[in-house]
């Protein structure tokens, strides 16, 4: 298949696009004009020069705050107010930073996350004084204060002198008549001495080549422009935003939910299956025994009846726990690996299904266990709710990472989104560092891959 091949050749990451992107991209008809041309007229590239403006002011306004609460609070070292101010000025610059993301998310377009908030220990003052001076991201807001306005004086001046001399060059045929009407010159003035010779750039042809190379300088400036908005990005997420042990304790925390809320469920479901399905029919047949037992001395052909009855019904509650026990891990997983699970799922399922695993070895129980729920998950899709002739499932093993595929001819429109059941799969991979991505347009064909993490 085209995009097992696809995928095989590069990191999943890189390979399959996000499925939330596509909606961005749909519908916007491509430039045919290049990056480079489009750069100095976009919206996008003078918002980022107005970000850089307002760099400077804003910077030097929390470079002096910086200078000034540190020099004060290590004057006051010798007292016990030292440290106070310390802590204040602190928590004043983690309020600046909130105000320098809403800045960044109205010019820069950068949706940066808030960091972790203060955890004081115990209330009261000193208890908060500690939990600020212990705070990384505290420490980390200060040093953007005194790292931002060195850059921001360069990025400023760079800036407002080559985007304004590119555009005055640029648009030099539009107010050239200005010069010779108020400044008594000919025009720009490139050379001149003291004996009163000089040259001006006043004829049609030093007009039009003035023009030109502004165009060259304004279309070379707005590529700086926005490579200094993108140093201020990085400055911004790294600086102001959450630390990425942060960022992973809560992706952790909320894995552990997800791990927790899916092990309840299928709790409750094992429960619900045996109460409704084998003990109620190990109960009806505990009865049925009994009644034939009753009957055996006094109709021994109605207990011989009964008998027999109960013997279909062990048969039936003794497949009902089998289909339990293969439902909560199937033994040929544990005895025979993925490809032997894989093809007796593709057995149950409605549509003739095309299994293929490549893999040299096997990975960690744990994941083999989700790869195969995974592919019954989908299948079962498939039989419910696809109407489709034809299913593959294509199961391989790349740069540390276990991929699934599993392909049908349906009638397509499966989603993420509102809840669905696969919403609930993609959420399950997410616990285990996993990825779900679903291309399914309407009319088909539906293709689910799924990515995890190879761990033997």
């Amino acid at each position: 298949m085209t995009a097992r091949s696809d995928a095989r050749t590069t990191p999943m990451a890189m390979d399959l696009d996000h499925p939330l992107d596509r909606p961005a991209r749909q519908g916007r008809p491509a430039h045919r004009v290049p990056t480079a041309l489009r750069a100095p007229f976009e919206i996008r590239t003078w918002r980022e020069f107005t970000h850089l403006m307002l760099n400077l002011p804003i910077s030097l306004l929390l470079f002096v705050f910086a200078l000034v609460t540190l020099s004060l609070s290590a004057g006051l070292l010798i007292t016990f107010l030292g440290i106070p101010v310390l802590a204040s000025s602190l928590a004043a610059f983690r309020g600046f930073g909130a105000l320098e993301r809403l800045r960044a998310r109205a010019f820069l377009r950068l949706d940066t996350e808030a960091p972790e908030p203060l955890r004081p220990r115990a209330p009261g003052l000193m208890s908060w004084v500690g939990a600020v001076l212990k705070s990384g991201t505290s420490w980390r807001h200060l040093l953007y204060g005194l790292l931002h306005f060195p850059w921001a004086l360069v990025a400023f001046v760079v800036s407002l002198v080559c985007w304004s001399t590119a555009w005055l060059l640029f648009l030099y045929p539009l107010w050239h008549w200005a010069l010779p009407a108020y400044a008594d010159n000919p025009g720009i003035q490139l050379y001149g001495d003291s004996d009163g010779d000089a040259f001006y750039l006043d004829t049609p042809f030093e007009i039009a080549g003035t023009s030109v190379l502004g165009l060259l300088l304004v279309l070379v400036t707005a590529g700086l422009i926005r490579g200094f908005a993108h140093m201020d990005r990085v400055m911004v997420g790294g600086l102001l935003g959450p630390s990425r042990l942060a960022t992973r304790v809560v992706e952790l925390e909320s894995d552990r939910g997800v791990v927790v809320d899916t092990a309840a469920a299928d709790l409750r479901r094992i429960e619900r299956d045996l109460h409704d399905g084998a003990q109620a029919r190990l109960v009806a047949l505990a009865m049925g025994l009994g009644l034939a037992k009753e009957k055996l001395h006094e109709d021994p052909d109605t207990a011989a009846a009964m008998v027999d009855e109960a013997h279909g019904e062990v048969k039936l509650a003794l497949q009902e726990l089998r289909d339990l026990a293969r439902g909560i891990h199937p033994a040929v997983l544990t005895d025979r690996g993925l490809d032997a699970a894989l093809s007796a799922l593709a057995a149950r399922c409605t549509a003739p299904v095309h299994v293929s695993v490549d893999l040299t070895q096997r990975p960690a129980e744990a994941i083999e266990g989700i790869a195969y729920f995974t592919v019954s998950e989908l299948l079962q899709n498939i039989s419910k709710h696809a109407h489709a002739t034809h299913a593959t499932v294509d199961v391989w093993h790349t740069d540390n990472r276990l991929l699934l595929q599993v392909t049908d001819n349906g009638h397509g429109g499966a989603t993420l989104h509102h809840g669905t059941g696969l919403t609930g799969l993609a959420e399950r991979l997410d616990a285990v560092d996993g990825l779900l991505v679903v291309d399914s347009p309407p009319g088909g064909p539906t293709t689910v891959t799924a990515e995890l993490p190879w761990r033997e």
